[in-house]
């Protein structure tokens, strides 16, 4: 570790092979063996650097397109369908320019796996500590998120058939198990089934929609809602776009790094074009009594059906951020060792114990913050605003120091960056307020509560 701790906040940076979002190098191989955490792996019983980048793509929009999906239409009831959707095009297009600042960061510092890792080296050892607590805890509470709705769909399924707590120990199980493969290639061809689940799933609730809209459903160009609830459903929006938390350990395990562009490219395309699809044609045809999960808006057997098919979504995509929180902590305690690509006792045990421990708290924080909106708004405040946005900034103008007004080009740039992290601080602030609030209004949901959460 003493090495690794040298070339991640040494002098030793690598500082002359990047120097801004136009000079991004090829990657080499032979250079990234000797800097990243998996090393040469010819011998390694288990191999991390498999993923090809379509892969990565389906891992990607597995995590981006599940939950936030389900929240816009009701984003739109709140604020109007012309603010709604400048939001999702202006948020989307930040996300994409902060997810290739991330890829320019990884190219430049090959020994970066993680936010922890990256904190580091923005901030020193200090700096990855505090990143990799935040990582952790974001995961954990996105975890959170994917238990709670999977309490939701198995009430809705099941007609609240037992405890709603009860649903969420058997949710932890099933994540458990899903989440024992340790990489990410084999997550992958989970994410292909997660995006057919979800797609199916908003594609049979807008056409049930479409053929039995809502009574009096229509759209309002422009709404004005109280600050505090239009500043709740905009940081819905932001959680959208939260798979930025994985995008390093994505990186470290492509075969070609070089190819991640190509993955973003893809993610974002394909998930910009189904959230304004499916929150205009929802809202359309749901009005302003639409439901969040949007799958509930539909009537009684759609709606059944609707969760049942967004099962795997709702399972799958908690796997991914399961997954990702665990490899950074068992990385943390056998990075250099033998462990690390073993199959042996101590680094199986090590893996299921991690994955059933932090299952467990998802679990606790599920059941403790029953509001779905609320939920998200939190999650989205503390830690997507400045994982999407305001981290990315940094992350450019630390590359680029004692260049930032060199030029033209360097000057439009350094702005676009202040304003991701002014973007990241804003959201954070204005959206812990908002979501407080909610949460102290709320009347229904009662924490730890055996009742019916899916009404």
């Amino acid at each position: 570790m003493a090495d690794m701790n040298e070339k991640i906040y040494g002098e030793d940076r690598r500082e002359d092979k990047v120097s801004d979002l136009e000079d991004v190098p090829a990657f080499k191989v032979d250079d990234n063996a000797a800097g990243d955490v998996f090393g040469n792996e010819a011998d390694a019983e288990i191999q991390y650097k498999t993923m090809k980048w379509w892969q990565a793509s389906m891992v990607m929009i597995a995590e981006n397109i599940s939950l936030g999906i389900l929240s816009l239409p009701a984003v739109m009831a709140k604020i109007g369908l012309i603010p709604g959707i400048v939001l999702i095009i202006t948020l989307g297009l930040f996300a994409t320019y902060s997810g290739y600042v991330y890829y320019q960061f990884k190219m430049r510092y090959p020994f970066v796996n993680n936010l922890a890792d990256a904190g580091g080296v923005l901030f020193g050892p200090i700096g990855q500590e505090i990143f990799g607590a935040a990582f952790v805890i974001f995961c954990v509470f996105l975890m959170a998120s994917h238990v709670l709705t999977f309490m939701i769909a198995m009430n809705v399924i099941t007609e609240h058939a037992t405890c709603t707590m009860v649903w969420g120990v058997v949710g932890v199980i099933i994540f458990f198990i899903l989440a024992i493969p340790r990489t990410l290639k084999n997550v992958s061809y989970l994410s292909i089934a997660s995006f057919i689940s979800i797609t199916s799933a908003v594609l049979l609730t807008m056409i049930a929609l479409g053929v039995s809209p809502l009574k009096g459903a229509h759209l309002e160009g422009t709404l004005k809602p109280a600050f505090s609830d239009a500043m709740l459903d905009s940081t819905n929006i932001v959680f959208a776009y939260a798979c930025h938390v994985g995008f390093l350990s994505f990186i470290s395990e492509l075969q070609k790094p070089e190819d991640f562009p190509k993955s973003l490219v893809m993610l974002q395309v394909v998930d910009m074009t189904l959230y304004i699809i499916v929150a205009v044609v929802v809202y359309r045809y749901a009005g302003l009594d639409v439901s969040s999960p949007a799958l509930g808006s539909t009537g009684h057997l759609v709606r059944k059906i609707a969760y049942g098919i967004a099962l795997p979504t709702i399972l799958i995509a908690g796997v991914i951020f399961g997954h990702i929180a665990c490899k950074y902590i068992y990385i943390r305690i056998f990075a250099g060792t033998k462990y690390l690509g073993s199959r042996g006792i101590v680094a199986t045990g090590t893996w299921l114990g991690l994955g059933f421990g932090i299952w467990v708290i998802a679990y606790v924080i599920a059941a403790s913050i029953p509001g779905f909106n609320n939920l998200l708004g939190f999650i989205s405040s503390l830690f997507a605003s400045w994982i999407s946005y305001g981290i990315a900034g940094w992350m450019w103008i630390h590359m680029n120091k004692g260049k930032l007004t060199q030029n033209w080009k360097k000057i439009s740039l350094l702005v676009v960056n202040l304003a991701l992290v002014l973007l990241g601080a804003a959201i954070c602030g204005l959206g812990l307020y908002a979501s407080a609030k909610a949460m102290h209004d709320q009347t229904g949901g009662a924490v730890w509560s055996c009742a019916d959460n899916s009404t």
